[in-house]
């Protein structure tokens, strides 16, 4: 039997009802064998109400992460995303699935998974749908609030084997985003990103805006994490707002609205990949109903079914400023 998607059945704002939910969905409809992390008692209590008691294997952990942890305090104790980062190093899973604090699976991640070979920082990536078909890369969606400039220059190579392995891309070009496509626009952050993603070897765009998001303008989108929460939400949001006024006017269908929207809603995408790390890990999104869980389940499984880690291989991080 292939090894289990371990998932922290405490994490998000609805753990562990549509947690659980979500990894009997994942089971049942998907073929993802799930192994549930948390609470053993309101784990299996959950699980009865679907029949699932002696379907999947409940590992207990005691404790929860408060979704406003921000990382260090997650990593004492026994916490379901503590224990749940513990079995995949172990192998005793195939990849971790997490809708709890960001900065708390981060962190434990980083102590327990490690991080691969050459990177500097872990990056969330996130394939947002483009309007000339496709997708593209945007990395760092949450992981890291304040990069600094080797780090994000790591986050374009991570960003650019993504593209390769996940989205089929031959060549990915990379824009990093700023505040203007001239070169030499943006904060110093900014600025000195350029100036190492110039030496790189890959295709590098340059500077990108807001606009280019979803436009199609390049592959990998690279950025800290702060500025990237804020566009992977603004997104999301502009789109809602967008179609309930088309729907309000009567100028399309519900249900051509609907396909629309789901290729911009969290469950479709199910989750954010951390690349960088030796083992695959998933982080969904706090709101994340069952659903979500299930989708995030199966990207964690295909990802991890890819062999290899996500990251850049024979390249290595940008030197340090000096």
């Amino acid at each position: 039997m292939p090894e289990p998607v371990v998932v922290d059945a405490m994490g998000g704002d609805h753990g562990p009802a549509e947690t659980v939910r979500g990894a009997v969905t994942a089971l049942r409809e998907h073929g993802v064998p799930v192994l549930l992390v948390g609470r053993a008692e309101e784990i299996r209590r959950e699980l009865a109400r679907y029949g699932a008691s002696g379907e999947i294997e409940v590992v207990h952990a005691e404790e929860v992460v408060p979704m406003g942890e921000r990382g260090p305090g997650a990593l004492a104790g026994t916490s379901s995303i503590t224990v749940g980062c513990e079995l995949l190093s172990r192998g005793a899973g195939a990849a971790f699935v997490s809708a709890g604090s960001t900065g708390a699976v981060v962190s434990c991640a980083i102590r327990s998974v490690g991080r691969a070979e050459s990177v500097l920082r872990p990056a969330l990536a996130i394939a947002l749908p483009q309007v000339t078909g496709g997708s593209s890369v945007l990395l760092d969606a949450g992981a890291t609030a304040d990069p600094t400039p080797e780090m994000v220059a790591g986050f374009a190579l991570l960003g650019t084997s993504y593209a390769r392995l996940v989205l089929g891309t031959a060549e990915p070009t990379v824009g990093l985003l700023s505040i203007g496509s001239e070169p030499g626009k943006g904060n110093r952050l900014t600025r000195r990103t350029e100036e190492l993603l110039r030496r790189l070897p890959l295709r590098f765009h340059g500077t990108v805006e807001g606009h280019d998001v979803l436009a199609g303008v390049v592959d990998v989108i690279v950025t800290d994490g702060f500025t990237g929460n804020v566009v992977l939400k603004n997104v999301e949001g502009a789109v809602r707002t967008t179609l309930a006024m088309i729907a309000h006017a009567g100028i399309a269908r519900p249900d051509e609205l609907r396909e629309v929207a789901g290729r911009y809603d969290p469950e479709t995408h199910g989750g954010a990949a951390l690349l960088g790390l030796s083992r695959t890990v998933v982080v969904a999104h706090g709101s994340s109903r069952a659903r979500t869980i299930a989708r995030a389940c199966v990207v964690a499984r295909d990802l991890a079914r890819g062999g290899k880690p996500v990251r850049a291989p024979g390249h290595r991080a940008a030197e340090p400023a000096r």
